[in-house]
Order: structure tokens, then C-alpha cells, then sequence
């Protein structure tokens, strides 16, 4: 059965990629399934604004109880939001969307983001396609 969000998803990811070309590296991350950026806090404002770009909602933890139970899900399988911590995503109410967990780390000079789309009714075996579709369009 053909993905009907696959064209949706590929281009976001793309785009994602082609915004952050030359800002960050990335890696992949089997923890989450993400791939996963770190840089300095010297280039919190220009990730932040390509961010809010391409992901414009934010959560965090004044608006949490409001968000939808997929943007609760995701932040429970990325182990809930800390002080400083935000999760930016496109709009949640479609199969699938994107989302970007924002961890600051704790020496004050750091930061990671992991971003990956959320596929709302994949099987298992889905999910892995997905997830090498993604290392490859980010350069994995």
C-alpha cells in the first residue's frame, strides 16, 4: 500500500535539511530514532529561527496540558520535558507530522535537537523504512 504522506514527509525533510545546510551536522540517533544535531549557544537564535520556520508550534511546560494526546505521546517516548526543554512541531492533527526535541544541556554552552517525523499508523516494519528514509535524506 503506498504511503500517502510519504511526498508530505520527504519534502519536509528535505527542506529541514536544505534550511540547516552548513548551520549543523547531523547523526542518527537509534535511542529516538531521530537524527540528532549538538551545536553551541552561539547559534541558538539562527537554529531557533529555522525552527519556528519549518516547526511554528512550540510546546513547553505552560501550554503542555492543552496539547493534543500525540504531542504528549511523543514527549512521554522522549522521557517528558525538563526546565529549558521545548518540542516544536508542525501541526499534529495530520498522519503524520514533524516534531523537534530542544534539550539544552546542563554545562550552559550546549545544546542538541533531534528531529523526526511522527507517523501516527505504521507497523513496525513501516517505521523501519521510514526511519532509513530518513537517515538518507538527512545525509545518513
Amino acid at each position: 500500500m503506498p504511503d500517502p504522506d510519504k511526498n508530505g514527509v520527504e519534502s519536509g525533510c528535505k527542506e529541514l535539511c536544505s534550511a540547516f545546510k552548513g548551520v549543523l551536522s547531523w547523526k542518527w540517533d537509534s535511542r529516538f530514532e531521530t537524527v540528532l544535531a549538538e551545536f553551541g549557544v552561539g547559534k541558538i537564535a539562527n537554529v531557533r529561527a529555522i525552527l519556528e520556520r519549518h516547526l511554528p508550534i512550540v510546546w513547553d511546560g505552560s501550554n503542555m496540558a492543552s496539547a493534543p494526546d500525540v504531542v504528549r505521546t511523543i514527549l512521554n517516548l522522549l522521557g517528558g520535558l525538563r526546565e529549558g526543554q521545548l518540542l516544536f512541531t508542525s501541526d499534529p492533527h495530520g498522519d503524520a507530522f514533524f516534531f523537534c526535541a530542544w534539550w539544552p544541556w546542563g554545562d550552559g554552552k550546549t545544546l542538541s535537537i533531534r528531529i523526526a517525523p511522527s507517523y501516527q499508523q505504521s507497523s513496525d516494519p513501516e517505521k523501519a523504512e521510514k526511519a532509513r528514509r530518513l537517515k538518507g535524506w538527512f545525509g545518513m
